[in-house]
Protein backbone atom coordinates (compact mmCIF):
# COMPACT_ATOMS: atom_id res chain seq x y z
CA UNK A 1 0.00 0.00 0.00
CA UNK A 2 1.26 3.53 -1.02
CA UNK A 3 2.20 5.88 1.81
CA UNK A 4 1.58 9.54 1.50
CA UNK A 5 4.42 11.57 2.74
CA UNK A 6 2.63 15.08 1.17
CA UNK A 7 1.94 17.57 4.40
CA UNK A 8 -1.52 18.66 5.59
CA UNK A 9 -1.70 22.08 5.56
CA UNK A 10 -2.02 22.81 8.95
CA UNK A 11 0.41 19.97 10.27
CA UNK A 12 3.26 21.36 11.83
CA UNK A 13 6.92 20.16 11.23
CA UNK A 14 8.49 17.67 13.19
CA UNK A 15 11.48 18.03 15.24
CA UNK A 16 13.59 16.50 12.77
CA UNK A 17 12.48 18.25 9.77
CA UNK A 18 13.04 21.55 11.70
CA UNK A 19 16.57 20.21 12.52
CA UNK A 20 17.10 19.54 9.30
CA UNK A 21 15.82 22.86 7.60
CA UNK A 22 18.35 24.58 10.03
CA UNK A 23 21.05 22.53 9.02
CA UNK A 24 20.21 23.06 5.81
CA UNK A 25 20.40 27.04 6.40
CA UNK A 26 24.09 26.70 8.28
CA UNK A 27 25.21 24.89 5.36
CA UNK A 28 24.58 27.18 3.01
CA UNK A 29 25.46 30.34 5.02
CA UNK A 30 28.78 28.07 4.95
CA UNK A 31 29.25 27.78 1.69
CA UNK A 32 29.01 31.34 1.06
CA UNK A 33 31.38 32.32 3.32
CA UNK A 34 33.47 29.38 1.64
CA UNK A 35 32.61 31.22 -1.74
CA UNK A 36 33.17 34.94 -0.42
CA UNK A 37 36.67 33.26 0.20
CA UNK A 38 37.34 31.99 -2.70
CA UNK A 39 36.71 34.79 -4.66
CA UNK A 40 39.03 36.83 -2.78
CA UNK A 41 42.10 35.10 -5.13
CA UNK A 42 43.58 36.88 -7.81
CA UNK A 43 41.10 37.23 -10.86
CA UNK A 44 42.19 35.44 -13.65
CA UNK A 45 40.56 37.72 -16.34
CA UNK A 46 43.93 40.06 -14.67
CA UNK A 47 46.66 37.88 -16.18
CA UNK A 48 48.98 40.63 -15.04
CA UNK A 49 48.17 40.29 -11.46
CA UNK A 50 47.47 36.29 -11.69
CA UNK A 51 51.05 35.34 -11.22
CA UNK A 52 53.15 38.44 -9.85
CA UNK A 53 51.14 39.45 -6.90
CA UNK A 54 51.59 36.17 -5.16
CA UNK A 55 54.52 34.71 -7.32
CA UNK A 56 57.14 35.31 -3.62
CA UNK A 57 54.50 33.88 -1.56
CA UNK A 58 55.14 30.20 -2.80
CA UNK A 59 58.31 28.65 -4.14
CA UNK A 60 57.43 28.48 -7.87
CA UNK A 61 58.44 31.57 -10.04
CA UNK A 62 57.64 32.19 -13.67
CA UNK A 63 60.48 33.83 -15.49
CA UNK A 64 59.86 35.25 -19.00
CA UNK A 65 64.21 36.48 -20.23
CA UNK A 66 63.80 38.12 -23.61
CA UNK A 67 61.09 36.02 -25.01
CA UNK A 68 62.54 32.50 -23.44
CA UNK A 69 60.22 30.91 -20.87
CA UNK A 70 61.20 29.34 -17.30
CA UNK A 71 59.91 27.83 -14.12
CA UNK A 72 62.12 27.77 -11.09
CA UNK A 73 62.06 28.02 -7.31
CA UNK A 74 62.77 30.97 -5.60
CA UNK A 75 65.32 28.82 -3.44
CA UNK A 76 67.38 28.60 -7.18
CA UNK A 77 67.42 32.03 -7.94
CA UNK A 78 68.27 32.63 -4.14
CA UNK A 79 71.61 30.15 -4.38
CA UNK A 80 73.85 32.74 -4.34
CA UNK A 81 72.78 35.87 -2.10
CA UNK A 82 75.62 38.06 -2.90
CA UNK A 83 74.68 37.55 -6.94
CA UNK A 84 72.98 39.75 -9.29
CA UNK A 85 69.84 37.09 -9.70
CA UNK A 86 69.32 36.78 -6.10
CA UNK A 87 68.96 40.46 -5.21
CA UNK A 88 66.40 40.77 -7.84
CA UNK A 89 64.14 38.54 -6.44
CA UNK A 90 65.53 39.28 -2.66
CA UNK A 91 63.47 38.09 0.66
CA UNK A 92 61.09 40.48 2.22
CA UNK A 93 60.92 42.85 -1.21
CA UNK A 94 58.78 42.91 -3.64
CA UNK A 95 60.75 42.41 -7.33
CA UNK A 96 61.20 45.82 -8.78
CA UNK A 97 61.34 43.67 -12.40
CA UNK A 98 58.06 44.20 -14.79
CA UNK A 99 55.81 41.48 -15.84
CA UNK A 100 54.83 40.26 -18.97
CA UNK A 101 51.15 39.73 -20.30
CA UNK A 102 50.57 36.61 -18.18
CA UNK A 103 52.20 37.89 -15.33
CA UNK A 104 55.57 36.40 -15.41
CA UNK A 105 58.96 37.99 -14.28
CA UNK A 106 60.89 40.07 -17.52
CA UNK A 107 63.92 40.38 -17.65
CA UNK A 108 64.96 42.05 -20.94
CA UNK A 109 67.95 39.95 -21.96
CA UNK A 110 68.82 37.56 -24.20
CA UNK A 111 67.93 34.25 -22.59
CA UNK A 112 68.93 31.66 -24.90
CA UNK A 113 71.96 30.66 -21.85
CA UNK A 114 69.93 31.55 -18.97
CA UNK A 115 68.74 28.00 -18.81
CA UNK A 116 72.81 27.09 -18.41
CA UNK A 117 72.41 29.22 -15.67
CA UNK A 118 69.62 27.92 -14.06
CA UNK A 119 71.05 24.22 -14.47
CA UNK A 120 74.60 25.47 -12.01
CA UNK A 121 72.14 27.09 -9.73
CA UNK A 122 70.17 23.67 -9.24
CA UNK A 123 72.86 21.01 -9.83
CA UNK A 124 76.19 22.62 -10.13
CA UNK A 125 76.88 21.03 -13.07
CA UNK A 126 78.99 23.31 -15.82
CA UNK A 127 77.77 23.57 -19.22
CA UNK A 128 79.62 21.52 -21.93
CA UNK A 129 78.42 23.63 -24.63
CA UNK A 130 78.92 27.66 -25.42
CA UNK A 131 80.96 27.95 -22.56
CA UNK A 132 82.27 31.54 -23.63
CA UNK A 133 78.54 32.76 -23.77
CA UNK A 134 77.60 30.97 -20.64
CA UNK A 135 80.62 32.86 -19.06
CA UNK A 136 79.25 36.24 -20.40
CA UNK A 137 75.69 35.61 -18.52
CA UNK A 138 77.34 34.65 -15.06
CA UNK A 139 79.17 37.93 -15.41
CA UNK A 140 76.11 39.46 -16.20
CA UNK A 141 74.04 37.81 -13.33
CA UNK A 142 77.37 38.34 -10.95
CA UNK A 143 77.58 34.64 -9.70
CA UNK A 144 80.98 34.67 -9.01
CA UNK A 145 81.45 31.10 -7.90
CA UNK A 146 80.07 30.15 -11.49
CA UNK A 147 82.42 32.78 -12.64
CA UNK A 148 85.22 31.33 -11.07
CA UNK A 149 84.71 27.69 -12.52
CA UNK A 150 84.22 28.69 -15.66
CA UNK A 151 87.76 31.02 -16.20
CA UNK A 152 89.25 27.51 -15.12
CA UNK A 153 87.72 25.22 -18.14
CA UNK A 154 89.88 25.17 -21.35
CA UNK A 155 87.72 27.35 -23.80
CA UNK A 156 87.30 30.19 -21.28
CA UNK A 157 91.19 29.94 -20.07
CA UNK A 158 92.14 29.94 -23.67
CA UNK A 159 89.86 33.00 -24.77
CA UNK A 160 90.63 35.52 -21.83
CA UNK A 161 94.75 34.75 -21.07
CA UNK A 162 95.61 32.99 -24.22
CA UNK A 163 94.05 35.49 -27.29
CA UNK A 164 92.73 38.46 -25.60
CA UNK A 165 95.70 38.58 -23.85
CA UNK A 166 97.53 38.51 -27.33
CA UNK A 167 94.92 40.77 -28.62
CA UNK A 168 95.75 43.65 -26.20
CA UNK A 169 99.51 43.65 -27.49
CA UNK A 170 98.65 44.25 -31.25
CA UNK A 171 97.94 48.22 -31.42
CA UNK A 172 94.82 49.84 -32.60
CA UNK A 173 93.36 46.07 -33.58
CA UNK A 174 89.84 46.81 -32.61
CA UNK A 175 89.47 50.16 -33.98
CA UNK A 176 91.56 48.45 -37.56
CA UNK A 177 88.75 45.94 -37.54
CA UNK A 178 86.38 48.58 -37.85
CA UNK A 179 87.84 49.81 -40.24
CA UNK A 180 88.23 46.58 -42.21
CA UNK A 181 84.59 46.01 -42.04
CA UNK A 182 83.61 49.28 -43.36
CA UNK A 183 85.99 48.78 -46.45
CA UNK A 184 84.65 45.76 -46.88
CA UNK A 185 80.96 46.75 -46.86
CA UNK A 186 81.86 50.29 -49.34
CA UNK A 187 83.18 47.03 -51.88
CA UNK A 188 79.91 45.00 -51.52
CA UNK A 189 77.85 46.86 -54.00
CA UNK A 190 76.53 45.04 -56.21
CA UNK A 191 79.16 42.42 -55.62
CA UNK A 192 79.05 38.53 -54.06
CA UNK A 193 82.39 39.08 -53.07
CA UNK A 194 84.77 42.13 -51.41
CA UNK A 195 88.31 42.05 -50.44
CA UNK A 196 90.12 43.68 -48.16
CA UNK A 197 93.90 44.15 -48.34
CA UNK A 198 95.66 43.21 -44.77
CA UNK A 199 99.44 43.94 -44.42
CA UNK A 200 100.36 42.15 -41.05
CA UNK A 201 103.60 43.70 -39.91
CA UNK A 202 105.12 40.88 -37.40
CA UNK A 203 108.07 42.79 -36.30
CA UNK A 204 110.00 46.14 -36.27
CA UNK A 205 111.64 44.53 -39.66
CA UNK A 206 108.76 43.85 -41.81
CA UNK A 207 107.80 47.68 -40.53
CA UNK A 208 111.18 48.64 -42.51
CA UNK A 209 109.77 46.89 -45.27
CA UNK A 210 105.92 48.31 -45.33
CA UNK A 211 106.61 51.39 -47.48
CA UNK A 212 107.94 48.83 -50.49
CA UNK A 213 105.51 46.69 -49.74
CA UNK A 214 102.71 49.61 -50.16
CA UNK A 215 104.06 51.16 -53.53
CA UNK A 216 103.33 48.00 -54.93
CA UNK A 217 99.90 47.95 -54.17
CA UNK A 218 99.23 50.92 -56.55
CA UNK A 219 96.07 52.86 -54.81
CA UNK A 220 94.22 49.66 -53.25
CA UNK A 221 93.16 50.41 -49.38
CA UNK A 222 95.13 48.56 -47.36
CA UNK A 223 94.14 48.03 -43.21
CA UNK A 224 97.73 47.32 -41.53
CA UNK A 225 98.04 44.87 -38.15
CA UNK A 226 101.18 45.48 -36.17
CA UNK A 227 104.26 45.04 -35.04
CA UNK A 228 103.42 43.46 -32.15
CA UNK A 229 105.44 41.95 -28.64
CA UNK A 230 104.05 38.28 -28.47
CA UNK A 231 105.16 34.72 -29.62
CA UNK A 232 102.09 34.28 -32.12
CA UNK A 233 102.50 34.39 -36.19
CA UNK A 234 101.00 36.35 -38.78
CA UNK A 235 99.02 33.56 -39.09
CA UNK A 236 97.58 33.30 -35.35
CA UNK A 237 96.57 36.71 -36.43
CA UNK A 238 94.71 36.69 -39.29
CA UNK A 239 92.67 33.29 -36.90
CA UNK A 240 91.59 36.36 -34.59
CA UNK A 241 90.65 38.90 -37.22
CA UNK A 242 88.62 35.86 -38.89
CA UNK A 243 87.13 34.51 -35.69
CA UNK A 244 85.77 38.29 -34.42
CA UNK A 245 84.57 39.08 -38.05
CA UNK A 246 82.56 35.64 -37.75
CA UNK A 247 81.48 36.91 -34.40
CA UNK A 248 79.79 39.87 -36.39
CA UNK A 249 77.85 37.33 -38.52
CA UNK A 250 79.99 37.67 -41.34
CA UNK A 251 81.07 34.96 -43.82
CA UNK A 252 84.91 35.40 -44.61
CA UNK A 253 88.28 33.82 -45.36
CA UNK A 254 92.00 35.31 -46.10
CA UNK A 255 94.27 34.00 -48.72
CA UNK A 256 98.18 35.43 -49.44
CA UNK A 257 97.46 38.37 -51.58
CA UNK A 258 98.56 38.34 -55.35
CA UNK A 259 98.65 40.99 -58.49
CA UNK A 260 96.35 41.40 -60.80
CA UNK A 261 99.06 39.63 -63.29
CA UNK A 262 98.18 36.63 -60.68
CA UNK A 263 102.03 36.10 -58.84
CA UNK A 264 102.46 36.55 -55.35
CA UNK A 265 104.14 39.11 -53.38
CA UNK A 266 106.87 36.70 -52.85
CA UNK A 267 109.48 39.58 -51.56
CA UNK A 268 106.95 40.54 -49.20
CA UNK A 269 105.57 37.17 -48.19
CA UNK A 270 104.39 36.52 -44.87
CA UNK A 271 102.61 40.00 -44.20
CA UNK A 272 100.29 41.08 -47.56
CA UNK A 273 97.11 38.95 -47.31
CA UNK A 274 93.56 39.67 -49.02
CA UNK A 275 90.99 39.28 -46.45
CA UNK A 276 87.71 37.92 -48.44
CA UNK A 277 83.82 38.83 -47.84
CA UNK A 278 81.49 36.77 -49.18
CA UNK A 279 78.03 38.86 -48.92
CA UNK A 280 75.05 35.81 -50.49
Amino acid sequence: MARDITRKRNERPSQIERLSKRDVLTSSKTFRTTVGKKMSLPDSRSPGKQYSSGQLSCSVVLLNVGGHVFTTSLSTLRKHPDSQLASMFSSGQQPKLPTDAKGRYFIDRDGTHFGAILQFLRTQRLPTESVLEVYQEALHYDIRTLVKQLQDSAQVFGETVGRQQFISRVPNYLENLEVLVRVARAEAIAARHSAVIVCVLRNEEDLGRYDNAINNLEEQEVVRFGPWKAPPTAIDLLDCIKMDVEARGYKVRYEPHSSDRGFLFKSNDGFLYKLIFTWW
